[in-house]
This record gives C-alpha cells, structure tokens and sequence, in this order.
C-alpha cells in the first residue's frame, strides 16, 4: 500500500508535487525518483524512436525531399514484405552489362531518395543499386522505428533483393548496416557484405544518446533507463554498442568518408574508427553532414574505392 502525501490544504498531493518528499511503495522499495525517471525515459524512448520529431530532421526537408525524389522516376519501385513491416525499395539497374549489386541505406530522418547520387553514377557504370526507405521514412510504414529494426530491413532488403555484394550507407544508416553484416542476435544471422563505404557514420551510439538526453533535459537517471530500453532491443550495453566494435567484428573492407567541418557528427568520430585495421578515411571540406550525399568527389572515391573489389 501506498504511503499518500497531504498537501496544505488537507488534499491528497500529486507525486509531482511531492518532489521535495521521498515516496516509497511499500514492500516495492521502488522510490518516486526511479519511478519518474522511467517515466521520463519511456517518453524519450518513444520520441527518439519517431523520426519526424527529430532535431536532425532539417528545417527545409519536406522541400528537400521533394527536389530529391524527382531523381526516382528513372528507378524501378519495389514494395518488400519484411518482419519490421512493408518497406519501399528502388532499383536503378546498370546502362549495360551489370557486374555487380550494391545496397545503398540512408540516415535516420532521411530516405532512399537522398542517395540518388552514388545511384546514378553507378548505374553508368555497370552497377545495379538497390535502395529502401527505412522502416518509418520516406514511403515504408509506421511513424516509430529503431536501429535494429532498420537492421533488420536491410537484412532482409539485400536477401530478397541480392546478391548484394556491396554497401553504402549514410550516417546512423551505417550503423544498421554493420549490425546487419556483423549478425549478432537479435539478428538471426549476418549478411556478409563485401566491402563497405560509410559516409558521415557515428562511432559511439552513447555519444548520440547523450546529446538526445541533452535535447531532452534527462536527469542522468532518466537517461540510464531511456538507455535501458535501447539496450534490451540491442541486447548489448550502450558502451559496447560502437562503429568500431562492428567494423572489427565485420572484418571487411571499409572506406569511411566524412567532413571535418560536419556538425552533427564530429569527424574525430571518424578518426577514431581509423583505428580498426579494415578501416581506411578520406577526408573532405565543406560538405558538412548531408551535402557531402551529393558532392561529385566524395560520390567518385566511393566509385575508386569499390572498383578495387570488381
């Protein structure tokens, strides 16, 4: 039974009144303190779990999206039944003899249309692109995704669609691919991509939890149990949870592209990722964190890189 707080005028108070006073459940030993902080990270779980309310969505994207999605029309669209729900792909088949299939993933809060670019000068090339809208971007269902179940979509994307032999990806999309190719549970098993390009990619996840708790204004409890939930769906620690882990459990080839000048993640990210020995960076000024998807020199170092594996 619970110990109920009385307020000055001989009211029943509020827990969230009763801040200044310690509540505990009886025979729980669970205190007002914890309760609110789960409280308070089940809502941030949920908020950062829905892409259109992210600060990392642009201002101008609706704008964006539109300018980007004219470039799809030469694609052929594909609607894929997966376990995380329907998921939009696209594919721009090679002018001439194809010699090789690559998935391309976009970030979180961007979509399939955003990696136009790496499409169309591949295609030119003899390469086939396979692209997909993320679970809850662009044209694929629900409004609330997460890391592993966009993992699990490019898992099962380059499955129905392959042979893929390479991946490009973007930013936290580069992060699910990894998961993917690196197949630890929750993935039943791994795609085994062989190479990697990763533009703009976050090593640490926890870096990116942090600044989200910041946003938020989470205590430190409530970011510990906010976190709490990521890590029961990645059934490892946030700490743990690192590009660097994946591309050393992955083992393959990796080409990382990011600019100095990107705000939103730091390029002594990328610097760090360096230290796994398949991991090579090129280095760019003045792309930041989403020009650099449309940038001609970064889209032809992806194209050299690659061209070593063909």
């Amino acid at each position: 039974m619970a110990m109920t707080v009385m307020g000055p005028n001989g009211a029943p108070r509020r827990p969230d009144d009763a801040s200044a006073t310690r509540i505990i459940t009886a025979g729980s030993g669970i205190t007002d303190t914890s309760f609110f902080s789960e409280v308070a990270g089940a809502r941030a779980f949920r908020k950062f779990c829905t892409p259109e309310f992210s600060s990392c969505r642009s201002i101008d994207h609706d704008r964006l999206v539109a300018r980007a999605r004219f470039h799809l029309l030469s694609a052929r669209a594909h609607r894929l039944a997966t376990s995380v729900g329907p998921v939009q792909t696209y594919v721009f088949e090679p002018k001439g003899r194809c010699t090789a299939s690559m998935l391309l993933v976009h970030g979180w809060t961007g979509e399939a249309a955003f990696m136009c670019a790496f499409a169309e000068y591949f295609s030119r090339r003899g390469l086939r692109s396979v692209l997909l809208d993320l679970p809850a971007h662009g044209k694929s269902t629900g409004r609330q995704t997460n890391l592993m179940d966009c993992a699990h979509a490019v898992r099962e994307v380059a499955n129905a669609m392959g042979p893929i032999r390479f991946a490009i990806a973007h930013s936290i999309g580069g992060l699910a691919v990894l998961v993917a190719g690196e197949g630890r549970r929750p993935m039943p098993n791994p795609y085994v991509f062989e190479a990697y390009v990763c533009v703009a990619m976050p090593d640490r996840f926890g870096d990116v939890t942090r600044r989200f708790g910041d946003e938020e204004a989470l205590s430190p409890a409530a970011l510990r149990a906010f976190e709490r939930r990521l890590e029961r769906l990645a059934e490892r620690k946030i700490a743990d949870f690192t590009g660097s882990n994946l591309l050393t459990a992955t083992g393959r080839p990796t080409l990382l592209l990011h600019a100095r000048d990107d705000q939103d993640v730091p390029f002594a990210d990328a610097e760090r990722l360096t230290a796994v020995p398949c991991a090579e960076l090129q280095a760019f000024d003045g792309f930041g964190h989403r020009a650099i998807l449309y940038a001609p020199p970064v889209v032809r170092a992806a194209a050299a890189f690659l061209a070593r594996f063909q």
